[in-house]
């Protein structure tokens, strides 16, 4: 679980930077990415870019937290049951599950981390605060508002999860 967190905290150097970009462009789609990435360096500098760093952060841990033990047990449970180890097949399928409860769990913390990264430069949302950001969609939105997005969140996340996790078992497999 450290090293997992570990190497979110550092992927997330890469990921929010691209983030940010990509998230604005799908809301000024007239935009090119190269144009938004210049405005936003021009008006907020790196700091633009890295807007929504510790709110990434934030989910990507808890997220990591709940997914990697999760797609373990699920993969226990299912060999306890037939008496034998899991198929890569098996085990992708122990990683959509993991990967979409996870990504339910946290869905809360991916609103509010979009909420930070589309904010207008100056507002209260832009200065970075989860707790603040959580707290205005609970008083405007409630709990809909909390989860917003979170069945196409949980799609996404399970079939990268069978993707991701059953492509890593059975590489593993094949190299052991």
């Amino acid at each position: 679980m450290v090293a997992a967190s570990l190497g979110e905290v550092v992927a997330c150097l890469i990921r929010v930077p691209s983030e940010v970009v990509k998230q604005r462009a799908q809301v000024s789609p007239s935009s090119s990415t190269l144009r938004i990435l210049s405005h936003t360096l021009y008006h907020e500098g790196v700091q633009g870019l890295y807007r929504g760093y510790k709110s990434t952060v934030l989910r990507e841990i808890p997220f990591s937290l709940v997914q990697f033990p999760l797609w373990e047990s699920l993969k226990d449970l299912w060999s306890w049951k037939q008496g034998h180890v899991v198929d890569s097949w098996q085990s992708a399928v122990c990683g959509a599950f993991a990967g979409g409860f996870a990504a339910a769990v946290t869905t809360p913390l991916d609103v509010a981390k979009t909420r930070i990264m589309l904010a207008k430069a100056g507002s209260s949302n832009a200065r970075g605060n989860v707790l603040a950001a959580l707290g205005g969609i609970w008083r405007t939105q409630g709990l809909p508002g909390l989860f917003a997005g979170v069945v196409p969140r949980m799609a996404a996340i399970s079939l990268g999860g069978f993707i991701f996790l059953g492509t890593y078992e059975k590489t593993r497999q094949l190299l052991l």
